[in-house]
């Protein structure tokens, strides 16, 4: 799931697969590690009262007594009295290879104060952030000078399957064959149980979001009795790790991006952008030719301007941001605020996140081995979706290459797990509805709460009241919605209310007489 989450084999092939049993009775023997807590170095991990440590953890769970990793883990303890202590409150942001160490600050947001009654922890998974080692393999490379995403000729495939082998090659140089090998979603599950083992903790709540939410999947067909509450925030869909998952996203993504459109073209009074979608989108679509053609100030091509844009179509908080930054862009030619904003969502210089992002996928499941497949797969899904199919299947492209044996995906089964509280908006792109319902199916449970028409992505507690205090409900007393029967949401929540731009200044020119060439 790109950015957050996701890519895949064939779902008849992952149903058949499961991990055996000894594997995981084999880690029970495992002496239990400590840690040793101490003083933030993160100015808003010391605001909130957090201290931060570090775990010891096998880099190989079949070797428990061989080499160690260090785990970075922040927490928040409780702020009640100890009759009312509900427990550790492990989180993880997704990703994979998100770092999770701020995370130990989201109780405060839980109203009615129902998140005081938990020890909030973070850590940075294996491979991720503060831990040790932490992966890198280019650090620059997503950053300009790009070829074109659409591969419209011979010339553009061969340099973008280049570039994604040198990246490849540069991981398995520049990084610990082991940790490579020992990377998988079910390595950074087995290191959640040895965080609770370390936290002394017979039972664990989980709060997950996007790719963590597949965490805490994994975590409950495996480790079931040592599951206590777990939220599940914008879920992944066990039947599509990782490939499919994939092109299941890009049509996701193109179609909130057309909602964008819609939502500009009703604020034209401050955008000037056009009064329809299909102008918003006519606007859109002619800047990214001339970015084809000339980079603005020889920075923003039409993969810049997409990443940032991406962004539309996960979060309609920022809507209003990319709204200006689109109208500046067009009417007025600056193409300066595009770069900051190029800049600021995807962390130049710094590939951490990207590595163990393909560490995981690519190694979780076996990827496609032929590029004719994924020529197929790509163009039959650029037909309906063009803006993002091409972007991401560059961005996964490396795991054709990648230098470490893939595993097999665990069967989920959620039988055994007492309760679990998801949440999901119905238009998600990162993690279709599709699977909130399907992860439904397999824990019985489970109980959905559905925001029909959201567009947004894991962004619970935000301030949506018919979700937040039912997370808070839940929190405080373990009480869930009653199971309503069939494939469906348990309860229904209206999403927010779209954003509403500022009114624009009186200054600002009517488009059909300023346009500037990008």
């Amino acid at each position: 799931m790109r950015r957050v989450l996701i890519t895949a084999l064939a779902v008849a092939t992952l149903a058949s697969v499961a991990v055996t049993a000894p594997a995981v009775a084999a880690e029970e023997t495992q002496p239990a590690e400590t840690i040793t807590w101490g003083a933030c170095t993160d100015e808003t991990l010391i605001k909130a009262g957090a201290e931060c440590g570090y775990l010891p953890v096998p880099l190989d769970y079949s070797r428990p007594r061989g080499e160690k990793i260090q785990l970075a883990l922040s927490r928040v303890k409780h702020k009640t009295p100890e009759a009312q202590y509900q427990g550790v409150m492990l989180t993880n942001p997704g990703g994979p290879g998100g770092s999770g160490l701020l995370l130990a600050t989201r109780g405060t947001r839980v109203p009615n104060r129902a998140g005081d009654a938990y020890d909030w922890v973070g850590f940075d998974p294996r491979g991720v952030g503060s831990s040790k080692p932490a992966l890198s393999c280019i650090p620059n490379y997503m950053d300009y000078n790009r070829p074109n995403y659409v591969p419209t000729t011979r010339q553009l495939e061969k340099t973008w399957l280049q570039r994604s082998k040198s990246y490849a090659d540069a991981c398995a140089e520049k990084n610990s064959r082991a940790l490579l090998e020992n990377i998988k979603t079910t390595d950074t599950v087995k290191d959640m149980e040895s965080i609770r083992k370390a936290l002394g903790a017979e039972q664990l709540n989980f709060y997950g979001y996007s790719y963590g939410t597949y965490l805490g999947q994994v975590y409950g067909t495996l480790y079931p009795q040592h599951v206590r509450r777990m939220v599940l925030d914008s879920t992944v869909d066990p039947r599509n790790v990782w490939y499919q998952a994939n092109l299941n996203q890009d049509v996701a993504f193109d179609v909130n991006l057309n909602i964008w459109f819609g939502w500009v073209a009703q604020h034209d009074s401050v955008y000037h952008l056009g009064k329809t979608q299909a102008a918003v989108k006519q606007v859109f679509d002619e800047q990214l030719k001339k970015l084809a053609a000339v980079p603005a100030g020889g920075y923003i091509g039409p993969d810049e301007f997409l990443d940032v844009f991406q962004q539309a179509s996960y979060y309609q908080l920022r809507w209003t941001l990319l709204g200006d930054a689109l109208a500046k862009f067009v009417n007025q030619g600056d193409w300066q605020t595009m770069k900051g904003l190029f800049e600021a969502f995807g962390g130049r210089g710094d590939d951490n996140g990207y590595a163990v992002y393909l560490a995981v996928q690519c190694t979780d499941v076996k990827w496609p081995s032929s590029w004719q497949q994924w020529k197929r797969d790509n163009w039959r899904t650029y037909e309906k979706a063009p803006y993002f199919t091409w972007q991401n299947a560059w961005f996964n492209a490396p795991c054709r290459y990648w230098p470490a044996k893939p595993g097999k995906p665990v069967k989920v089964d959620g039988s055994k797990v007492p309760s679990v509280l998801m949440i999901g908006e119905t238009l998600d792109a990162a993690t279709p509805y599709e699977g909130s319902l399907e992860v439904r199916s397999r824990f019985p449970g489970a109980r959905l709460i559905g925001e029909p028409g959201g567009t947004s992505h894991a962004i619970t507690p935000r301030g949506n009241a018919c979700v937040d205090n039912r997370i808070a409900d839940y929190l405080a007393t373990g009480v869930l919605p009653e199971r309503k029967p069939g494939r469906t949401a348990d309860v229904e929540c209206a999403p927010l209310p779209l954003p509403v731009p500022p009114p624009a200044p009186a200054s600002v020119p009517d488009a059909a007489t300023s346009r500037v060439p990008a």
